[in-house]
């Protein structure tokens, strides 16, 4: 079968509610098959740019693919599966890193081109990370969370030659280097794409790719497909083996499930637990359970808006969540969970941890008439619809059993491609999200959730001088080395959190992944999606 022919078949998978169409590939066409790795998912992405305003989740994952970063992580084995390690580094575009006591410098490898054949230089390598301390936003912040604020840190010292100035000592300096956000540009192609307006031509990136890394964007049909092809003169690492990548969005996950178990779709990692859990009973795939590093999902709650402006009310809500159904009914045990430490349980130097918070109707109901609302109120609550399979019987859930203690709930269903743009506008009173720390230290979770200065993840509009003073002492003691005063303020802003409960942990969820047998080289990443260039296909 052609691939166009092969793409439509999927396209009617996923357009229809049952599966019938004959094997996707005849032997004839075994060794393209094999050089192809078709991916199936819930959502796609929104944008392909990782400095673009509001890019969503899945967009990480072309941004990681298409683009190479100066250095990158190196890879260990947890449990089984190969994970990167969060301490250990190797060069990317780089060559050789010296990391002085104020400033890093790198040396670029000479036969690195970007994918229309223009050779990386340092100039590049400046433009590009200028450009993600001064788009703002997300990159900016991201950027920002390693003390990389200011393009004159950047500093060209020869064509192959880049170095990053510290503006202090700051451990997270350097693993930020490592994120997708410092990704390199081709900066002369960029720039003939920018105006008055848009002068770092984010309207292009949008759409189009223009790194060095090892795949570029062939095609790409918002909300349908991405066409990923390998660059054969990628020189960030070995030579990828898959040749071409098709990633499909199947917003059905039963006919994702179908199209995974007849061998049409080589992975899936969108599926609800109870499939996942199904396949693995049934042995016929691969199935590979990773939890989140640094990661939580969570009910937040808008402390600007009444009444979850009042500690009472956010209190009553953590006691009103059904914890344990959500773990049971959605997750089919799936996740780790963040509730019912025991009474007295000393707090730990560690993120994600359990809260003391378990399912107590009675204990909500007092709580909530002490705050003034004997009767409850009415609010909404917010999920991204990119994400169903789990958002959404989650928050059947909660909506179910706040109406125990009179809160009526109207629940919201945002688009996946709309979702991070409404969250980080601050206006939603009530929603469930998850946020997943890339650099793994409890303190840059807080950071990013918790600081009241700037925290473009701090969704809850929360400001605590207290916290933020715990926060800001736990960066300074891991600068300087000092672990009992490290130790004293995480476990400082970790209480607070809890006393204050903001946003309410439910669950350290896991990574998910179904693949076919012949399937291997899958690695866990800070950013939870997939990394192609390891993948083989047998």
């Amino acid at each position: 079968m052609k691939r166009r022919d092969f793409l439509k078949s999927v396209t009617a998978v996923a357009a229809s509610g049952a599966v019938s169409a004959p094997a996707v590939f005849s032997p004839a066409k075994a060794q393209s098959r094999a050089e192809t790795l078709l991916i199936v998912s819930e959502s796609g992405p929104n944008n392909v740019d990782i400095h673009g305003v509001g890019t969503n989740v899945p967009g990480y994952e072309v941004s990681w693919n298409c683009y190479d970063r100066l250095i990158s992580h190196e890879m260990k084995t947890v449990d089984g599966t190969a994970y990167y390690d969060r301490d250990k580094f190797k060069p990317e575009l780089a060559e050789d890193m010296n990391v002085g006591d104020m400033s890093a410098t790198f040396k670029l490898k000479k036969n690195a081109t970007f994918h229309d054949g223009t050779p990386v230089t340092a100039k590049d390598v400046k433009w590009s990370l200028d450009r993600a301390v001064s788009v703002g936003g997300f990159p900016t912040f991201q950027m920002s969370a390693g003390s990389l604020t200011k393009p004159e840190q950047f500093v060209v010292v020869d064509d192959h030659t880049v170095r990053v100035d510290f503006l202090r000592k700051d451990r997270l300096t350097i693993p930020d280097l490592a994120v997708i956000v410092p990704c390199v540009m081709n900066s002369g192609l960029v720039q003939k794409h920018a105006t008055e307006k848009d002068p770092w031509g984010l309207e292009y990136t949008k759409q189009n790719t223009a790194g060095s890394g090892a795949y570029r964007v062939a095609s790409w049909t918002a909300g349908t497909e991405v066409v990923m092809e390998r660059n054969d003169k990628w020189v960030g690492g070995p030579m990828p083996k898959v040749k071409r990548i098709v990633w499909r969005m199947v917003p059905s996950a039963g006919n994702r499930r179908a199209l995974l178990e007849r061998g049409d779709a080589d992975i899936s990692y969108d599926l609800p637990n109870k499939d996942f859990v199904e396949l693995k009973g049934a042995g016929k795939l691969n199935i590979i359970s990773t939890p989140y590093s640094n990661g939580i999902q969570y009910i937040g709650m808008n402390v600007k808006i009444p009444p979850f402006d009042n500690p009472k009310v956010r209190q009553a809500i953590a006691y009103a969540l059904p914890y344990q159904k959500i773990m049971d009914a959605v997750l089919f045990g799936l996740a780790k969970p963040c509730f019912g430490a025991p009474a007295g349980k000393a707090t730990e130097v560690a993120w994600p941890q359990a809260h003391g918070f378990n399912t107590d109707i009675a204990k909500a109901k007092a709580l909530l008439a002490e705050a003034g609302f004997p009767n409850g109120f009415e609010t909404t609550l917010s999920f991204d619809l990119g994400f169903a399979g789990v958002n959404e019987p989650l928050c059947v859930l909660t909506q179910e059993s706040l109406a125990q203690i009179g809160i009526k709930v109207t629940i919201n269903k945002i688009p996946g491609a709309n979702w991070r743009t409404e969250l980080n506008k601050k206006v939603l009173p009530l929603y469930t999200n998850v946020f997943s720390g890339w650099l793994d230290y409890p303190e840059y979770f807080f950071i990013w959730c918790y600081h009241g200065k700037n925290s473009i993840f701090n969704t809850m509009n929360y400001q605590s001088k207290e916290i933020d003073g715990y926060i800001d002492g736990a960066v300074t003691a891991a600068a300087n080395g000092d672990k009992p005063a490290y130790e004293k303020d995480v476990k400082g802003f970790v209480d607070v959190a809890f006393a204050d409960m903001p946003r309410v942990p439910l669950y350290q969820p896991y990574v998910n992944i179904a693949t076919q047998k012949n399937i291997s080289g899958y690695q866990y990443w800070f950013h939870r999606r997939l990394d192609y260039r390891a993948l083989v296909k047998a």
